[in-house]
């Protein structure tokens, strides 16, 4: 029995200096306004001096609010939010007679005719192109519509890279 008390007796101060000595480092330890406060005499770099951005311009030579707000005017179209415009025509022939070489002028500028086809045949009705071609810029456009309502259903787009994107128009004349 006297075993057991004096091994009791151990265990007992062995528990005590271990609770002691973590008491100890919470006490001795330094706060961190104590271990980082010190520092007034640190000398920060001068920030550097504020530069205009220049205009960013893509290869498409637009610039980065222009290509902005075609993509505002495309989610507006995607999510049916934008009115459709009237649009003055003024036709020396159908729409259909239009053939190659032809030259169409819209809202002033004057683009040439470079084919006319059936871009999609719905069974009832068919969805036309006219691809045109200003070669003053050297750009590609399209002059979309259905056969059967030609002048409520024309749209104009600009071909960018590889998509083409709706433009609006006031007046196209042929």
């Amino acid at each position: 029995m006297k075993k057991t008390k004096a091994k009791e007796k151990k265990i007992e101060k062995k528990t005590k200096k271990v609770g002691k000595d973590e008491d100890n480092e919470d006490s001795e330890g330094l706060s961190l306004d104590d271990a980082f406060g010190d520092f007034d005499d640190i000398e920060y770099g001068k920030s550097k001096p504020f530069k205009a951005k220049k205009k960013d311009i893509n290869e498409d030579g637009m610039e980065e609010n222009e290509l902005e707000e075609e993509l505002d005017v495309v989610e507006k179209q995607l999510n049916g939010k934008e009115e459709r415009r009237e649009i003055t025509i003024k036709a020396s022939k159908p729409i259909s007679k239009i053939k190659k070489g032809d030259k169409i002028k819209i809202d002033g500028n004057e683009y040439e005719v470079d084919s006319h086809y059936v871009l999609m045949d719905h069974k009832t009705t068919k969805e036309m192109a006219i691809e045109l071609f200003d070669s003053k810029n050297d750009k590609d456009y399209q002059l979309r519509y259905f056969d059967d309502q030609a002048e409520a259903t024309l749209e104009f787009y600009e071909l960018q890279e590889i998509m083409y994107f709706k433009k609006n128009v006031v007046k196209i004349e042929w």
